[in-house]
């Protein structure tokens, strides 16, 4: 299942695969870092059917169509604002990751770019959310024969490093 992981440093609106998945935040309707990317890259359409969806709780994970996108599709997860690591945050991560590959199996999408969710503005730990995301990641790939690649957009050289190593030690 590693082989399907790829991880790379770029920007995540230009890929192209079925799906990119954005680090929204819980009202879905655009904000700083990588979902005020994804909503200028999408267009005002994206923001428009964001409002249809009121929401979405953090752990959780809705999605849209990619309008300007090459994907055809947003998957918008909520990760946890970092808290100091006592609010249930690693839990709340690994379910995000999970519920955007739930939807990705629902939707038929067999190529995914995740962000690295929660490490940008809301402040989670890069050496302590990549393991998470690479981890929960490669179990669920491992009954979802359907997804043929996952691509970690990371948004710095630091990011890149980090997943590298998740990866690296669950290959081990």
């Amino acid at each position: 299942m590693t082989d399907r992981m790829i991880i790379l440093e770029g920007d995540i609106t230009r890929l192209a695969v079925d799906a990119i998945v954005n680090a929204a935040n819980n009202a879905l309707l655009g904000g700083g870092g990588v979902d005020g990317a994804i909503h200028r890259a999408a267009g005002p359409a994206l923001l428009a059917e964001c409002r249809t969806l009121k929401g979405c709780e953090t752990g959780n994970a809705r999605i849209t169509g990619g309008y300007d996108l090459q994907a055809r599709w947003v998957i918008h997860a909520v990760g946890p604002v970092w808290q100091g690591g006592g609010a249930g945050e690693d839990d709340l991560l690994a379910a995000c990751y999970r519920r955007a590959i739930d939807l990705a199996l629902e939707y038929g999408i067999s190529s995914i770019a995740f962000p690295a969710i929660s490490t940008g503005i809301y402040g989670f730990p890069m050496d302590r959310a990549a393991p998470i995301a690479i981890r929960t990641v490669a179990h669920m790939l491992a009954g979802a024969p359907g997804i043929d690649q996952i691509v970690f957009a990371c948004f710095s050289p630091d990011s890149v490093a980090a997943h590298r190593a998740a990866l690296a030690k669950l290959k081990n």
